[in-house]
């Protein structure tokens, strides 16, 4: 095994990465002021910010989607049991303990067991949560002539604050484990340039260098 820098991070995930982010951190603190969390920004004016930056989401999500299948990319994310217990005590136990991280990045899985687990259960319950009860939200005008309409949109409302809350765990969770290990500048710096060292196989290294020379650092033109 070798040492390389290696383009794990293609540019179109690294864009899709940092736009969700903005959008997510758009529409958690226009959800706050909605909810008098904080009165920075008027009512009004936070439904539409709000309403904005949803949308732009789901496009951004669509697109996500498209470019996840099509690429094969979406293989990244099939949770695996296979080494999750190990890295679920290193960071319960063994980080404290100044251990190594017990998960070794490769080029066919570049997040760790936790990670992948974790980004299955957003993708599949916490965002479609977030995206129903939104979308039942902003067209209440068109379900509020139904029996009991009200007690079912409180209950909407409830189920997408939730999912609100979840999602702010989820990044404040992200952000300490990016302090973890190397610190955080050198977690965040691949998703900046999309290149991060990995050990290489021979053979993987021979099969980059013939087809896919441009995920090798050192040999960019």
């Amino acid at each position: 095994m070798s040492k390389r820098q290696v383009k794990i991070y293609p540019r179109f995930e690294r864009m899709w990465h940092w736009t969700q982010v903005l959008l997510i951190l758009v529409l958690l603190f226009t959800g706050m002021g909605l909810n008098g969390l904080h009165h920075i920004i008027p009512f009004g004016p936070a439904v539409i910010f709000h309403t904005i930056a949803a949308l732009l989401l789901l496009v951004l999500w669509i697109f996500a989607t498209f470019w996840l299948f099509t690429t094969g990319t979406w293989r990244q994310f099939v949770p695996t049991l296979d080494g999750l217990v190990d890295v679920i005590r290193f960071y319960a136990y063994g980080v404290f303990k100044g251990e190594k991280h017990p998960h070794k990045k490769v080029i066919w899985r570049k997040h760790n067991p936790l990670q992948i687990l974790a980004y299955f259960g957003l993708k599949v319950a916490v965002f479609p949560l977030v995206w129903s009860t939104g979308i039942l939200y902003m067209t209440y005008n068109f379900w509020e002539h139904i029996p009991d309409a009200g007690f079912y949109l409180n209950i909407v409302a409830n189920l997408h604050l939730l999912s609100a809350y979840i999602v702010a765990a989820f990044i404040i969770i992200h952000l300490y484990l990016l302090t973890i290990g190397h610190g955080f500048r050198a977690h965040v710096k691949p998703m900046i340039s999309g290149y991060e060292e990995i050990d290489l196989s021979p053979e993987e290294e021979t099969y980059l260098a013939t087809n896919e020379p441009w995920r090798l650092k050192d040999t960019q033109s």
